[in-house]
């Protein structure tokens, strides 16, 4: 496996353009082709040929292994040895464990087949940036700035870096203080920043090694409670006996459901790199749904070899710690099981770390964020640098910073629930995108109650903490994650309006977007402030209108020969804010 791990991550494909041509990064609208274009490609692979591809200046280097290992790796971390203890001491039975569990793959499918019908409308790196600005066009950079302003402040990897500290130190026998927790948490993230910094290749083996010894040690865990469930003299539970015990209250049911969809989440974690991916359609098409199957079968049958060894008033009272019951009845010693959880979150680290560089790399090259030329660039050791900073300094700080491990599910409570804003445009704009752009070639198209049923899902989230619980818990009020999340969304939406609407119009000018190539061949865009009368209006309408009225203060501006991203730019076209 290590071996097919090596030859996937070594060898530079071809672009899907064929004989290994490669398109600017900073390249192309979605598509050119025309209602009856699309009838004279009734065959999908030919549909594919004709969807425009970027190429990084790294290459295409990440085949379907690799690929797969970006999103068992990020959806199977350390929560596979506590999660299922958790869901079934709080729902109070077998039966609607397993239940849950199966609901919560389904529900998550529905958000994997939107994100694969716009990764194969949209074969290029960034994710939910590249489809809010697809969709939401107008107004100009709110999306942009909106995705980025999430991103910096919400985004970062500090929970699994701690998980391995305390892990490994207790394998070794050290008590895991505060500051050692720390310097150890810190020191995985420096090393895996290094890696992928300036080692790709090595990068990619090594997070391959990682994800492939944790679906082997997953296996075998598995392999082993069906052993024991073989040689159990014990009889086979009827069908009412599952079900004894199973809790009636909503509210309980509800938590333990967002806990398994929290176990499922990264599963879209591919469409931050299509960039780099080999066959990126045809693998987006695939990969995702692989991941989700082998990680719904992992969970149910994971939760079938806990309880074929550990009794089940044991796993209710033992919660997170039902896999240290499980390994110390099987036999394993003191060191196996810290062992395996610590590898099995760094392995999480390294495909986050690498996938959510990319993204910010992204958000980087759009001229968002300063310093575009040195964020942007893959120099000096073509890898993405600047979006390892971007993600390493606020992750160092969070680990550093906090007192208590609290702090790290209350701030991810927060981007969970600001993220539910941004699942709930993304799910609408597929519609909106299928009203306004029939025409679109579609490799993939999810089924409609999909789509509608992930829309009311994230209607019901956002909508969640209008509704107290029963036992209001002490210290900070409730909702105070949600309150803070909207408080995020706020804050993008006012340093949009300041820094592109009020302050430029105040001092007279407009934001052009430029193009620029940096050395390493990557295509920036660059916003550069000009006066009003030098400025040209644009849109990316391939039909140049001539206006023959005075034009508006306000639109989407380029230069006179700009492209702005996800689409060629033609002067004289007006698009309003």
């Amino acid at each position: 496996m290590a071996t097919a791990a090596a030859d996937d991550s070594s060898d530079i494909a071809e672009s899907e353009l064929g004989s290994g041509e490669r398109t600017p990064l900073l390249a192309s609208d979605s598509s050119t082709l025309s209602g009856r274009d699309i009838d004279q490609h009734k065959d999908a692979l030919d549909v594919e040929n004709n969807i425009k591809t970027e190429t990084s200046t790294l290459g295409r280097q990440i085949g379907w292994s690799s690929a797969f290992i970006l999103v068992i790796s990020r959806v199977i971390g350390s929560g596979i040895y506590a999660m299922p203890g958790v869901v079934l001491s709080e729902v109070g039975s077998t039966g609607l464990a397993l239940s849950l569990w199966v609901a919560g793959a389904l529900v998550s499918y529905t958000g994997l087949a939107i994100t694969i019908e716009y990764g194969a409308m949209f074969p290029r790196s960034g994710g939910v940036k590249v489809y809010l600005e697809e969709t939401y066009r107008r107004p100009h950079l709110l999306a942009t700035v909106l995705v980025a302003v999430h991103a910096v402040l919400l985004g970062f990897t500090a929970s699994n870096c701690i998980i391995f500290a305390k892990y490994m130190l207790y394998a070794a026998n050290i008590e895991p203080s505060d500051i050692s927790t720390k310097l150890s948490a810190v020191g995985l993230l420096t090393l895996i920043t290094i890696v992928h910094g300036c080692f790709y290749r090595t990068g990619v083996y090594v997070q391959n090694l990682l994800g492939w010894l944790k679906i082997g040690l997953t296996v075998f865990m598995i392999m082993t409670g069906f052993t024991v469930l073989a040689r159990s003299k014990e009889p086979v539970p009827k069908w009412a006996e599952i079900w004894a015990g199973s809790t009636s209250d909503w509210n309980t049911i509800s938590t333990a459901f967002f806990k398994i969809l929290y176990s499922f989440a990264g599963l879209e974690n591919v469409n931050n790199v299509m960039n780099e991916v080999k066959k990126p359609i045809r693998t987006i098409k695939t990969v995702g749904p692989a991941g989700l199957l082998t990680a719904c079968l992992m969970y149910l049958l994971i939760n079938i070899s806990y309880l074929a060894v550990v009794p089940v008033d044991e796993v209710k009272q033992s919660r997170e710690l039902i896999a240290a019951l499980f390994f110390e009845k099987v036999g394993f010693g003191r060191s196996f099981l810290p062992i395996a959880i610590a590898l099995s979150a760094a392995g999480n680290v390294m495909v986050v770390v690498f996938s959510t560089a990319r993204f910010k790399q992204e958000i980087a090259r759009s001229g968002v964020l300063p310093l575009p030329k040195i964020l942007a660039s893959n120099e000096p050791f073509n890898s993405p640098l600047g979006g390892l900073l971007i993600h390493y300094i606020p992750s160092v700080l969070v680990i550093v910073l906090p007192p208590s491990s609290t702090v790290y599910s209350f701030i991810a409570d927060v981007e969970g629930y600001s993220g539910q804003f941004f699942g709930l445009a993304i799910a609408a704009g597929l519609l909106i995108l299928r009203w306004k752009q029939p025409n679109l070639p579609r490799p993939y198209k999810a089924w409609l109650p999909v789509v509608w049923f992930r829309i009311a899902l994230a209607i019901c989230l956002i909508m969640a903490p209008l509704f107290p619980p029963k036992k209001r818990p002490e210290g900070m009020f409730y909702a105070t994650y949600a309150l803070l999340g909207i408080a995020v969304l706020i804050f993008g939406i006012a340093y949009w309006f300041a820094t592109v609407i009020a302050w430029p119009r105040y001092r007279g000018y407009k934001l052009v977007e430029e193009t620029e190539a940096l050395r390493d061949g990557t295509k920036i865009t660059k916003l550069v402030r000009r006066p009003l009368q030098n400025v040209s209006y644009a849109t990316s309408s391939p039909h140049p209108v001539q206006h023959h009225e005075p034009l508006p203060n306000y639109g989407v501006l380029t230069d006179k020969s700009g492209i702005r991203p996800g689409g060629t730019i033609y002067t004289h076209d007006v698009e309003v804010l």
